[in-house]
């Protein structure tokens, strides 16, 4: 809440003495204010006024709030479980409030809550509760609140003003000008010695419930859309706040937490926050938490769910302000993980929310159970990693309200799904009209064998799959319905209803239908799993599809075609590793393909019954018709395969149904060993990030477009991970943007573990990524023969990112024969660090092509600059600690004049063998830094010297430098 313009307030009554009453006539309600003791009245009670001695409630009477409504210094306000205070009054006039020394003591239950609420609860329709106590804060002693200019703070952090239990707020949050609204709940400089648990504050139109300074701490806190903050802070408060659920399902909120100015780490307790909200208001996005100034905080037990941006450090704050589970604050960090606090201990609230609904988005890393009373709503990927599990109870629904791709179930590699549904209870996971398409699926990722190799990349996410580990376990499903799957990728990719990749025959797949899919009913990626009892209706590709030598057994499968415009029943796909469909039947109205064997697949096949198809066996590649056998026969087209049926649709009563593809995108990050394929047309479709432990193999030709936009695209490898970039001459690797574009996408950046002068890990200007340490012969990996265009994405009219940026990378690091073509900021800059390049062809590079910072000290070796288009930089440029690198075999050369060599504050270099030729300003000392700090061919530089006789870096062999996509 803002500073406010005080406006005058009315106090209706001024009452002194023992217990006193107004009367405003037979038919108007009393007025209760001023003395001592207990008013009550069987025609309604109005409060306004002032409490100056004690006053009690009584339940049984519902009062109204006409007016304000004070407790003063040495009165007390007692409101009994169940009092019904219901605001009367308009706008910013009512309002409850209790001043220094003054109690409140609200005596709710989870049975019988305190409710105090406008008659609609309408959102600014009353001023809510402030409570102003004599704790510190930053605004000293007696500050003045914006609410009533009442005075608060003192030295007292103990201070008690009262204690609140099972208090529901309604519409607060009164304007009172366009920029101005009261708070829910307003705490000014409140003591440790004051109880508040068991509140919820709904609909108010400013913050749920602000502090203002002081110590007091909060348990169990329910805030539903309150349109600006939910929780809010200023003047230093240091209290904590425990348990709380935020709610967002109405666009236009600001934040779920904002802290302002002075830090004095107040502490979250397990937070949960869920928003509903796609809209983007005003170019906004919705944001759920937010830093302002110095403003910081400890959380432990986050959980976000729906927000299109978690961390915000409105005014640059240090990320290290706030700490997120014992680590720095990371905005790349989605913190999206199973809830840490129960909506459903907040049923004493009776929100409009459903607290029977849950929403599923995140990540899974221990034991999840669900609950199948709740309706759950998948709202986004949910993903079950390495030593998680998720038990999903007989009877479950999942909704999926999350769209297309973005919304999936995966079980990574290590991870375990239990789906423990019955022919009576069935777990369901279908989008709401369960249209072919609607979302991702479920994906399994295991260890089994697989013919593309160990820690291969899926299809789907990209996850890593495949191993030696035939008879792995991923966990258990059991009588599941699928429908609706199949998201676009794009023209030619969908998701499939089932992916099973190299999934081990240790796990149980057992009654489980996937209807109306746009793409596979079940694909098996390699892999030993075995199906049991199958029911596949209407998928639009392939109802089942393998490929990559699985070689388990499908038993009992029933496929139905009723629509027109599918691809098989059966799709086979490269090596065969004869896998076994025991008892097949497949049902078409609109014929069609059955069976359908691409390149070497083939399969053992008993108990066919084919009906209704006009083609029953397609060798696609003209494969041998041997490898696949029927009935112990080779496979005859010639032969219709109908007979009856061997699989008995009944046997799918609990389905109630309606009848009586190679990923190229890269995105994400790698953890493991990722090996790309150069004979695969990579996109670049965000970021791409190896992280620590993990490494990235490029093979020699390989090419990858950028398609993803500006600053969302680049690749980065992390402190401890590792790039391994294996172009030749012949065949470089290639990183652009479709038409090489200055600005179009961020470049490389790498983060190593030398030396830097800012620090031991320091934050990179590009992702927040850290960088820097001790170890100066850190090796990140090597980068031989790679061509970069159109980088240098904009962040920011001051700001953009560069080609390759190298920050604190080490000497171990090999860089050499790289080209950095057409980017809007510089070629490649070093922020410390010890690793020395080769062989560098760096052309019309928009700022700098080679920058410099941080006290880097490696060299660079035989490098060739060029510009012909105006604007540019320089063609170096050194800026801080000057810790001499070297430049051996530097060729420049500009048509368009320019300048050359520039060196900020106390930079330098040395430089041997120096050609420049064409730029106007050779050397420019920006700060009027030491000549002496360069040396050039064994001399301080000169200003007057032209260079231009040393000898050109022969480029003529670098052929490898107009490669392209």
């Amino acid at each position: 809440m803002k500073k406010i313009v005080l406006k005058a307030f009315v106090v209706a009554a001024l009452l002194t003495g023992t217990t006193t009453f107004i009367s405003c006539g037979s038919d108007e309600p009393e007025v209760i204010g001023g003395g001592t003791g207990t008013g009550t009245n069987q025609e309604g009670t109005k409060l306004e006024g002032k409490v100056t001695g004690t006053i009690t409630l009584d339940a049984s009477k519902e009062y109204k709030l006409t007016g304000s409504y004070i407790i003063e210094d040495g009165g007390k306000l007692i409101i009994p479980a169940g009092t019904k205070i219901t605001v009367t009054g308009t706008g910013t006039e009512a309002y409850i409030a209790v001043l220094m020394g003054g109690k409140i003591d609200i005596q709710g239950t989870a049975s019988k809550p305190v409710t105090m609420s406008s008659a609609n609860g309408k959102p600014g329709d009353w001023g809510g509760l402030t409570i102003c106590g004599k704790a510190t804060t930053t605004a000293g002693v007696e500050a003045e609140a914006e609410v009533g200019g009442f005075k608060y703070g003192g030295t007292a952090d103990t201070d008690n003003s009262g204690s609140i239990k099972n208090l529901i707020i309604k519409g607060t949050g009164a304007s009172i000008n366009s920029e101005s609204q009261y708070n829910g709940i307003s705490l000014y400089a409140v003591g440790s010695g004051t109880i508040i648990e068991d509140v919820a504050v709904i609909d108010g139109s400013d913050d749920g419930i602000e502090f203002f300074g002081g110590t007091v701490s909060v348990k169990n806190i329910y805030l539903e859309n309150n349109e600006d903050d939910s929780i809010d802070w200023t003047e230093g408060w240091n209290g904590t706040v425990e348990n709380a659920y935020v709610s967002h399902t109405k666009a236009g909120f600001s934040t779920v937490l904002e802290g302002d100015k002075a830090n004095k780490n107040p502490k979250f307790i397990n937070l949960t926050a869920v928003s509903t909200v796609e809209e983007v208001v005003k170019d906004k996005p919705t944001t759920a938490l937010q830093f302002k100034k110095q403003s910081g905080a400890t959380i432990t037990g986050l959980s976000l769910t729906g927000y299109q941006k978690n961390i915000d450090m409105k005014d640059n704050g240090k990320l290290s302000n706030v700490k997120i589970e014992g680590e720095d604050a990371n905005p790349a960090t989605n913190y999206t993980k199973a809830a840490t606090v129960n909506v459903k201990d907040f049923s004493w609230v009776n929100s409009s929310v459903d607290v029977n609904t849950d929403l599923l988005q995140g990540t899974v890393t221990g034991e999840v159970t669900l609950d199948p009373s709740i309706a759950y709503k998948l709202t986004g990927s949910y993903i079950v990693q390495d030593g998680g599990k998720l038990t999903i109870p007989a009877g479950t629904k999942i909704t999926v309200t999350g769209s297309g791709t973005e919304a999936y179930i995966a079980v990574l590699m290590g991870g375990k799904i239990d789906i423990q549904g019955t022919a009576s209870n069935p777990v369901t996971m279908s989008s709401p009209n369960a249209k072919p398409g609607d979302w991702g699926g479920l994906t399994i990722c295991g260890k089994a064998t697989t013919t593309a190799g160990v820690g291969a990349e899926a299809e789907v996410g990209g996850f890593k799959y495949g191993g030696t580990a035939n008879a792995d376990n991923s966990g258990s499903i059991k009588y599941l319905i699928i429908k609706g799957t199949g998201a676009s990728i794009n023209s030619e990719s969908q998701y499939n209803g089932v992916s099973l990749y190299a999934v081990g025959s240790g796990t149980t797949i057992e009654n489980v239908a996937v209807i109306d899919g746009s793409d596979d009913g079940i694909e098996f990626f390699g892999g030993t799993v075995s199906v049991k009892n199958i029911y596949l209706e209407n998928n639009e590709d392939d109802s089942i599809d393998w490929t990559e030598g699985w070689n388990g057994t499908v038993e009992n499968a029933y496929i139905s075609h009723s629509k027109n415009g599918f691809s098989t029943a059966l799709e086979g796909d490269k090596a065969n590793n004869n896998p076994k469909f025991v008892n097949l039947t497949a049902v078409s109205t609109v014929e069609g393909t059955a069976l359908q064997f691409k390149k070497e697949s083939g399969a053992t096949i008993t108990g066919l019954s084919l009906t209704g198809y006009g083609k029953n066996i397609d060798m696609k590649d003209n494969g041998a018709l041997s490898n696949v056998k029927i009935e112990g026969e080779d496979a005859n087209p010639a032969t219709n395969y109908t007979k009856a049926a061997t699989v008995n649709v009944k046997d799918f009563g609990w389905v109630n149904s309606s009848v009586d593809v190679n990923s190229d995108l890269l995105q994400g990050t790698v953890t493991g060993e990722v090996t790309l394929d150069p004979s695969v047309a990579y996109k670049l479709t965000g970021s791409y990030i190896v992280q620590a432990g993990g490494k990235l193999i490029i093979p020699a030709g390989t090419k990858i477009t950028v398609t993803g936009s500006g600053t969302e695209a680049y690749i980065a490898v992390l402190m401890g991970g590792k790039i391994e970039i294996q172009g030749t001459e012949s065949t470089p690797v290639i990183m652009s943007s479709p038409k090489g574009k200055p600005g179009d996408w961020g470049g490389l950046t790498i983060c190593g573990k030398a030396t830097t002068t800012a620090g031991v890990k320091a934050e990179a200007e590009v992702g927040g990524f850290k960088y820097g340490g001790t170890s100066d012969a850190d090796s990140s990996g090597s980068i031989k023969n790679l061509v970069i265009k159109g980088t240098g994405a904009s962040i920011n009219s001051e700001s953009q990112y560069n080609g390759i940026s190298l920050y604190a990378v080490g000497s171990g690091t090999v860089i050499e024969n790289v080209a950095v073509i057409d980017g809007a900021d510089d070629g490649i800059e070093f922020f410390g660090g010890t690793v020395s390049v080769k062989n560098i062809y760096l052309e019309n590079n928009e700022d700098d092509s080679i920058d410099w910072t941080e006290g880097w000290n490696g060299t660079v070796e035989n490098s060739y600059i060029s510009h012909s288009k105006e604007g540019f930089s320089t063609a170096l440029e050194g800026d801080k600690a000057n810790n001499n690198p070297k430049f051996i075999n530097l060729t420049a050369v500009s048509s368009v004049n320019g300048t050359a060599l520039q060196f900020k504050k106390e930079s330098g270099a040395i430089i041997t063998n120096l050609h420049l030729d064409g730029y106007d300003k050779n050397i420019d000392m920006k700060d009027n830094g030491k000549l002496s700090n360069v040396k050039i061919d064994g001399a301080d530089a000169s200003k007057e010297d032209a260079y231009n006789e040393g000898t050109k870096v022969d480029t003529s062999k670098w052929s490898w430098k107009n490669a392209s996509l």
